[in-house]
């Protein structure tokens, strides 16, 4: 990497995630890592945490939870595929960031959580706009805050996108944790051996979420999808007429972020698991990577796992992770800001 990038000044974040016997491979990690009690309230009950709906441009509304902080950084969480704000990883991440004194903005996707029934449009990995339209109104709101993202899974791979395509506005610094860079080869991984059941998992959601569209009228029609139906068929089906694709093939090339990452400008931790059972990390041995992207591949994690020993007992590794680089992504905004501007030779 090229000397004074950004990703250069970051330092890694060192502790290994250490996995109890019990959650040694990346199936387990995976599994026991959604399982498992995490600390955090439902969003609507956690103290201090305000309900907001952001408009977009085409009319529909998203709906946000804001929380207070202290320390001049505000963290955009956004969440995976079928998930929303109240999911393990984003509660816990935001009780986390609070913990220590960052205001967050925990986001619905269009029609997920609290937002259901407000968004006739649907979203998916490549609905960079929403992201635009979250930042926008947050950097006019709090112009004085460092602004920075941190995407899950398929958010993570959208956040990689809006940097790669040089979007605006800018987050002052991102962290994607699992992101399916590659969409297509991850669609195809879903469907071999034990990851068919996360496959399944995805569906079991996806298909409730598509009815519900159906009864409130906000489909372009009825879908049918038979028990056993794939979610790389689902994007053929209904995620690409609804979304303007030609088919699944032609979302997964406009929207995958692999073909984007050497062009990022943004200081950006890219955070994966070797074991992570459809998220394979050899898609990043030939990938161009811009100077100011740090590639963390952790050896054990699972996707959006990483349970760890500590002591007897087990832990979060993630959580520790995500705050080092919040802080230190912080760290570089604020130097950044800070540094004199020099005026050319001659003036």
């Amino acid at each position: 990497m090229a000397g004074g990038s950004s990703a250069a000044l970051l330092e890694r974040y060192q502790p290994a995630c250490q996995p109890p016997l019990w959650a040694r491979s990346g199936h387990a990690q995976t599994l026991l890592g959604h399982l498992l009690p995490s600390p955090g309230s439902p969003m609507e009950r956690t103290p201090g945490a305000v309900r907001r709906e952001l408009e977009l441009e085409d009319g529909d509304r998203l709906v946000l939870f804001e929380l207070p902080g202290t320390s001049g950084v505000r963290v955009h969480l956004f969440h995976g595929l079928s998930g929303d704000v109240d999911a393990e990883y984003m509660r816990r991440t935001t009780a986390r960031l609070q913990a220590e004194g960052h205001a967050v903005w925990a986001v619905n996707h269009r029609g997920c959580g609290a937002g259901r029934g407000l968004a006739r449009g649907a979203y998916h990995s490549g609905k960079t706009e929403d992201l635009a339209a979250v930042l926008a109104a947050s950097r006019a709101e709090a112009p004085e805050l460092v602004h920075l993202v941190i995407g899950f899974s398929l958010s993570g791979n959208l956040c990689l996108l809006h940097a790669g395509r040089g979007e605006s506005p800018r987050a002052d610094g991102l962290v994607a944790v699992n992101p399916p860079v590659d969409l297509e080869r991850c669609a195809l991984d879903l469907q071999r051996g034990l990851s068919r059941l996360y496959d399944a998992r995805f569906m079991r959601r996806l298909r409730r979420t598509v009815r519900e569209r159906e009864r409130a009228g906000h489909t372009q029609r009825s879908y049918s999808l038979p028990r056993g139906t794939s979610l790389r068929e689902f994007d053929d089906l209904v995620t690409a007429p609804e979304c303007g694709f030609a088919d699944g093939l032609d979302y997964y090339r406009q929207c995958s972020s692999l073909p984007h990452l050497g062009a990022i400008e943004t200081p950006t931790v890219i955070l994966t698991a070797g074991d992570d059972p459809f998220v394979d990390p050899s898609v990043y041995a030939g990938a161009e990577l811009s100077s100011e992207v740090l590639l963390h591949l952790e050896p054990n994690g699972g996707h959006v796992g990483y349970l760890t020993r500590r002591g007897l007992g087990w832990g979060r590794w993630l959580d520790g992770a995500l705050l080092h680089y919040v802080d230190a992504l912080a760290s570089h905004a604020l130097r950044t800001r800070r540094r004199p501007s020099v005026a050319p030779r001659g003036a």
